[in-house]
């Protein structure tokens, strides 16, 4: 009889042990599960945002008065002195009226940007469009305008922390491009190769360009932070093409 107690008695710490390894291998994989869960939850809550660090965080248009140097391609660059002598550049009546008939093109083709006012064009200037993330093609309409906004993005190799960018122009839609996208034609004192593709999503600029571009685009300059409203809405903007491989 004492013997038969004793083999039941391993008998049941046999069960005990494999039901607790059961339970452990469970609660190992329902931990994991939950895990994978969180991290696509995640991802799918998380829209792309052409500065992924900075994104749209400050729209003051405040230019950073001691912001000597900046971070390009993971390698320190110097923030020009006559950036820190910008003024808003207002050249338009406050109450101004829109003109329709202004119109930006951007051909990612041939990374031109085109801008007409009715069937006159009064610029072309070279530009630098997404490298590393898609410059969206379509309609679209400035919704903000920026003396200077400080830009940060990218990772490892291709990092950016850019104080002071110039003549910055958000544009969106009602589509696809929302206003927390990020997406702007600028100003880029880092001088890219212009003419060929090198941004994370933005339309880049020489800087004298983007001045020129910024004054006569809508909505009017009215200050260093400027809104489209019904009354002074943003110019219309359509990019077109496909950009090269270079």
């Amino acid at each position: 009889m004492k013997k038969k107690k004793r083999n039941g008695i391993k008998e049941k710490g046999n069960n005990l042990d494999g039901l607790r390894k059961f339970l452990a291998l469970f609660v190992g994989l329902f931990a994991v599960v939950f895990a994978v869960i969180l991290v696509i939850g995640s991802h799918l809550g998380t829209t792309f945002c052409a500065n992924s660090i900075s994104c749209i965080d400050n729209l003051s248009g405040n230019i950073e008065p001691n912001a000597k140097s900046g971070v390009f391609l993971g390698k320190q660059i110097a923030v020009p002195d006559t950036l820190l002598a910008l003024k808003s550049g207002v050249s338009a009546v406050l109450g101004a009226t829109s003109d329709p008939n202004k119109h930006i093109y951007v051909d990612l083709t041939n990374q031109k940007l085109y801008g007409f006012q009715g069937n006159d064009l009064l610029f072309s200037f070279p530009v630098s469009t997404g490298k590393w993330h898609h410059t969206p093609t379509g309609n679209f309409h400035i919704w903000i305008k920026l003396t200077a906004t400080r830009m940060t993005g990218g990772s490892g190799s291709d990092y950016y922390d850019l104080p002071n960018v110039p003549w910055t122009m958000f544009f969106t839609n009602d589509k696809d491009v929302k206003k927390t996208d990020g997406y702007a034609i600028h100003g880029a004192y880092w001088n890219p190769p212009f003419g060929h593709p090198f941004s994370h999503g933005c339309v880049n600029l020489p800087v004298l360009d983007a001045k020129q571009l910024y004054d006569w685009a809508d909505p009017p300059t009215l200050s260093s932070a400027t809104y489209a409203t019904g009354q002074n809405p943003g110019t219309l903007v359509t990019i077109f093409g496909v950009t090269p491989n270079n």
